[in-house]
This record gives structure tokens, sequence and C-alpha cells, in this order.
């Protein structure tokens, strides 16, 4: 992924929700075009943030069973107030319904309780093997990948054993 913009997972309850934060500061190089003298945190960015954070439930819920989890859509995306340098955007995502290959999210994020993107996502999760036989040992190098990524993101205070399942 070419911007990780999830920073930590808060919350996590597999196969329910997630809470996620981003932190913007002022060293995202892309605030130096958007827009100069005013930075903001782009709009399609905000959507982003709350993709990857749907697209980490559903890999956790799934106990990591696909390599490939990407939108498919975005309904009903509605922006509010700005995301600027020096303020943390948070990021819920709840899966509403689940069929084989896609997974439907109703998600927002926020930033002082204020609300600032929701939207409708639609995400759907495949192995590479699954179209290209070939790419199975490409597929298990991206779900460790993952996995190890996961664990920087995830660190609850209470053992493992208490995450909600």
């Amino acid at each position: 992924m070419r911007f990780s913009l999830i920073d930590r997972i808060d919350e996590l309850e597999l196969g329910k929700r997630i809470v996620a934060v981003k932190s913007l500061s002022m060293a995202e190089e892309y605030l130096a075009d958007h827009f100069p003298g005013f930075p903001v945190m782009p709009g399609v960015l905000m959507l982003e943030a709350m993709t990857q954070a749907g697209a980490w439930l559903v890999r956790a819920s799934e106990d990591f069973a696909h390599s490939v989890v990407v939108l498919r859509e975005a309904k009903n995306v509605k922006y509010g107030q700005f995301v600027e340098p020096g303020k943390t955007l948070v990021v819920s995502a709840q899966i509403v319904g689940q069929t084989d290959g896609l997974t439907t999210l109703k998600a927002s994020g926020t930033v002082d309780e204020c609300a600032t993107v929701g939207a409708r996502l639609v995400l759907e999760r495949y192995n590479l093997a699954d179209r290209d036989p070939t790419q199975a040992s490409t597929d298990a190098l991206l779900k460790q990948q993952l996995r190890e990524l996961f664990a920087l993101l995830w660190r609850p205070q209470q053992t493992t054993d208490q995450v909600a399942r």
C-alpha cells in the first residue's frame, strides 16, 4: 500500500467492528499541494483510511485467509469537517453484510467527535492464487507481511484472548 493511513487500531470486535486512528502531520508529503497555504487531508485519503480500517477488520476476522482485500465500491460518501495537520482522524467501520467474496461495511470518520467523512463500503477479498495458481507463494508472503503489520497496529492492553470474537 502506497499510503498507510492507519497509525493504530484502538478497538476490534472480530466479525463486527473496528476503531482506528490516523494522526495527521505536516510531514505528510501530499499536504504541500493540498492546498498551498491551507493544508488539509484530501477527501479521497479519508475514504482510503476508512477502507484500510475495514480491510484490517476483514483480515483479522478471517484469520488472514485472503491476501488481497480491496475497495470494490463506495456508496453514499459524505464529507464534513476538514482534517488539518495536528488533528487525529478516528475511523470506525462495522460489518453490515457479507457474501462469498464481498464484505459491506458502514464506515465513518471523525475529528474531535465532529463528522469528517462517512460511506458505505464494499470490499472484495480474494487470494492471488484464486486467479493464477502460480501465485500461491506470493499469497503466503503477503499474508505473513500483513500479519506482521497488523501486530504493530493492534496492541491491545489486554491479552489477545480478550479480543472480542
